[in-house]
């Protein structure tokens, strides 16, 4: 070999100990890496093999915390023919508009689902879920319960703020586990909450925490639990909202009493006197402490003070808010109320007539159904001015045709009524048919000058 081959073969058998060193280095990684995902594997099929009581207490307990079973909400939409519960009736509140029912029979609900691990403490474990719901929208020092309005999921729970309260618990079958340790990858439903079904405490932006809870069916003791927040818009009054608005609603309405009383610039001691016991058979007089009790007639002797000093209310900003926060049914009660305050003293003056009247528009109720009430409770007779749009409902915007068409109706209306055999009705009806034929003669005399 000559001297010049010498340093080539040095250096060939360098690069070839540094290549052999780099392919050992990189399969003892690869080695390593798999070993040891083997070995993961390995524990992993060991921990699903056996499950000790001691392992399945640090589970149980650890669960919670450490992500053992982890729940979430969706708000989605359901059909009406896809009942969520077997047997149970469909259930609705005409007393407030939404009530997460949309269009064409599709309701709005809460989606819980669920994903972790769920371990059992034998091979025959059957499980039962259960999912509450509280409101914690000023935190969870004063969370709020969510109400059932199905019986079948309310049950009794102390609430430190209020006491006892009929909350919504759901509760449903979940079946036996089919491994000791079930392990769910994804996310799976298992409760479809109705929104029409649950009572929220407020209107508008909530914040609920789902409790979802996994029971032993057997013991019902507590095997695993997960919870989470969801941010809900309520569009409708909470129960909370309704008891407020409930004792807001009477309070004005005494306040739209007295008005109707000093319409005339008078108040006279009948009328007071009504106003005063509606007020203590309405405001929980009865159940009332002394202090109360007092407080009540100082508020009420001040406001009719306050008339007496010719000091007016403002009747159209009270009938607004009695709008929004009064259901219908409410609004005809308070102007029954009033009809019979302004019926009291034996007539009706027509500054208490045009009183009644912006009443009515004002609550936004049926004009033909309060021009029936104050028929029945404000005879015509004892009206001081026959006032033709607010006893018969012509009003000023009807041309000659409609006019006539209304007052023809009236007609037919107390025509039918003279042969009544009530002689107050009979009395009634005359004076309503006279009305009318002077309501027509004045509508053909103004047809005829234009």
């Amino acid at each position: 070999m000559g001297e010049r081959q010498i340093p080539i073969l040095i250096v060939m058998l360098a690069f070839s100990s540094v290549c052999f060193l780099l392919l050992v280095s990189r399969c003892w990684c690869d080695v390593t890496r798999t070993m040891s995902a083997l070995l993961a594997l390995l524990r992993r099929m060991n921990s699903h093999q056996s499950v000790n009581d001691s392992v399945w207490s640090g589970l149980r307990a650890a669960a919670p915390k450490r992500g053992g079973l982890h729940c979430r909400v969706r708000l989605t939409k359901q059909e009406r023919d896809l009942p969520a519960v077997q047997g149970l009736p469909a259930v609705r509140d005409s007393g407030q508009a939404g009530s997460g029912q949309g269009g064409d029979g599709v309701f709005d609900v809460f989606s819980v689902e669920i994903c972790g691990l769920i371990p059992a403490r034998s091979d025959t474990e059957c499980a039962t879920l259960k999912v509450s719901i509280v409101d914690i929208t000023d935190g969870i020092a004063k969370a709020k319960p969510i109400q059932s309005r199905v019986k079948h999921w309310q049950v009794q729970e102390w609430f430190p703020q209020d006491g006892g309260q009929s909350v919504f618990c759901y509760n449903a079958e979940l079946g036996k586990l089919p491994r000791r340790v079930t392990t769910l990858s994804d996310w799976v439903s298992v409760a479809q909450l109705r929104v029409d079904w649950l009572r929220f405490p407020r209107k508008g932006k909530r914040n609920l925490q789902f409790n979802t809870s996994i029971l032993a069916c057997e013991s019902g003791e507590e095997l695993l639990c997960a919870e989470c927040t969801f941010a809900y818009e309520n569009p409708d009054f909470g129960y909370i909202d309704l008891e407020e608005n409930d004792r807001r609603t009477k309070t004005l309405t005494v306040a739209l009493a007295f008005a109707v009383s000093a319409a005339d610039n008078r108040l006279y001691n009948c009328e007071v006197e009504l106003i005063k016991n509606w007020a203590r058979a309405n405001i929980g007089w009865a159940q009332a402490s002394n202090k109360a009790r007092c407080k009540l007639e100082k508020a009420l002797n001040e406001t009719i003070a306050f008339l007496r000093d010719g000091n007016q209310l403002d009747t159209y900003e009270i009938c607004k808010e009695l709008v929004e926060i009064a259901p219908l049914a409410e609004r005809y009660e308070i102007l029954e109320l009033c009809l019979y305050v302004v019926r009291s003293n034996g007539f009706v003056t027509a500054e208490e007539l045009d009183i009644l009247k912006n009443l009515a528009d004002w609550l936004k109720v049926d004009t033909d159904r309060f021009r029936e009430m104050m028929g029945k409770i404000l005879p015509v007779s004892m009206c001081e001015v026959k006032d033709a749009e607010v006893i018969l409902g012509v009003t000023s915007d009807m041309n000659g045709k409609k006019a006539r068409e209304h007052l023809n109706k009236e007609y037919i209306k107390w025509n039918s009524r003279v042969t009544n055999s009530n002689p107050e009705i009979q009395s009634q009806a005359d004076q309503m048919l006279k009305l009318i034929a002077e309501a027509r003669s004045r509508y053909a005399r103004a047809e005829s000058s234009n």
